[in-house]
């Protein structure tokens, strides 16, 4: 597996992105002409088969293996209240998703999804970002190697979620320093939280956004100063799948900030990217904007885990069951004249 060494060899990385395969595109957008159906009338379903076609490099795509994995991590900007449940629930959610007891171990279940549970280092948060860098370069790229550790190979699709208390507020600052805007702009409930809590979460997103606002604007130099090590697990996740050339099924506002500082540098990030739905989070519509997605689903939920994505993974299923599995015209013996 390539590893990201160096915040230059990261770069690098970046920069260098696969392209998906257009004849495999285009056979399967041939194979789509020809399916008993009139055209077009699978809408989004057709164009989901044709860019796993692309992506995965076979005219006709299956999902043989897929994996929900749920990266977790503690932020040290929680000594601020920006998060109505304690730091210590991440630990405690942790072992709930290796019970079997969380909603993704459910939604995964039913989605066909195995399930990877990664977390990184609970018994050392990150630095309170208002005021340090979350974390060291050393740091940042140990996060974003582990989270390309979890992509293997034989993958058809990675479905990518979170848990880390405060990371919502991770969130907006990675959003506001990648794409600008004000701390408000960017900045919602999150778990929960009241007026005065949303009010908290401005004022230390501003605060670090000014701390930090002489710094390099690179992705790397974004992660590790206002995100966490969960978050910069799943940018690795999201470039390691690139690499191979495996779409990546986003959940919601927070699994969405990771690519944000990504596509910042290098838009092109976000071709093999497919956002499962538009969560209830303020902030979380604006930012499928700036990366140019259109989510599958929107169904106002806002838990995180990877939830989201894994109820839209059905919908990635049924698009590649109907590109497969129907007749064409030739075949049934039905005329082309619908």
């Amino acid at each position: 597996m390539t590893s990201f060494t160096s915040p230059q060899g990261f770069a690098a990385s970046l920069a260098d992105l696969s392209e998906p395969d257009p004849h495999a595109a285009a056979d399967a957008r041939i194979r789509q002409a020809e399916l008993t159906k009139p055209a077009g009338s699978l809408g989004k379903l057709e164009d989901l088969a044709i860019f796993f076609a692309g992506w995965r490099r076979k005219a006709r795509p299956r999902i043989e293996r897929a994996r929900a994995i749920v990266f977790a991590g503690n932020h040290g900007v929680t000594v601020h209240g920006v998060s109505a449940f304690p730091a210590s629930v991440t630990a405690q959610m942790v072992a709930n998703f290796v019970a079997g007891g969380a909603a993704i171990n459910a939604l995964s279940r039913a989605a066909g999804l195995e399930l990877a549970v990664v977390a990184l280092d609970l018994d050392r948060p990150t630095a309170d970002f208002s005021v340090a860098a979350a974390m060291s370069e050393g740091e940042c790229l140990d996060a974003l190697n582990r989270g390309a550790a979890a992509v293997d190979a034989e993958l058809d699709l990675i479905v990518l979620g979170e848990m880390g208390i405060g990371n919502s507020t991770a969130a907006a600052a990675l959003c506001a320093r990648s794409f600008g805007g004000d701390a408000a702009a960017w900045v919602g409930p999150g778990t929960g939280v009241d007026g005065h809590g949303v009010a908290r979460k401005v004022e230390v997103v501003a605060r670090a956004l000014a701390f930090h606002g002489g710094a390099p604007m690179t992705a790397l130099e974004t992660l590790r100063r206002v995100g966490g090590r969960e978050i910069a697990a799943i940018a690795g996740a999201i470039v390691r799948a690139r690499q191979l050339g495996i779409p990546v099924l986003l959940d919601g506002f927070i699994c969405s900030a990771a690519l944000a500082p990504l596509a910042a540098d290098n838009p092109a990030i976000a071709a093999h990217c497919i956002a499962g739905h538009c969560s209830a989070e303020p902030g979380h519509r604006r930012l499928l904007g700036q990366l140019g997605l259109d989510p599958l689903l929107a169904l106002n939920m806002r838990l995180g885990e990877g939830s989201g994505a894994a109820v839209a993974a059905n919908i990635i299923r049924s698009a590649l069951a109907a590109h497969d599995e129907m007749a064409t015209f030739a075949e049934a013996q039905v005329s082309g004249s619908l």
